[in-house]
């Protein structure tokens, strides 16, 4: 039981450490300091704007996954099921 915790962790971890790169992407932009492989700061906030965004959502996504099989999610975040024709 140990080990899945600790892999879950390790999972969890990737995508806090990419959503706070992009957030020092984006700061840095703000004081105009330009980091190596982005030529311009419009590209460098946008690719912060981008680890940002795909670390939250991974991270809401998990925590939404893991609440839904806990049944501890309201009414309007349960899954139902489609009805066939």
């Amino acid at each position: 039981m140990t080990s899945q915790r600790f892999i879950a962790l390790i999972v969890l971890l990737i995508p806090i450490f990419t959503a706070g790169y992009g957030i020092k992407q984006m700061r840095d932009t703000l004081f105009q300091i330009i980091n190596w492989p982005y030529p311009s700061g419009y590209i460098q906030f946008l690719a912060g704007l981008a680890a940002f965004l795909i670390g939250v959502w991974f991270i809401g996504g998990f925590l939404l996954y893991r609440d839904r099989k806990n049944k501890k999610v309201s009414v309007q975040f349960e899954k139902t099921a489609s009805k066939s024709r």
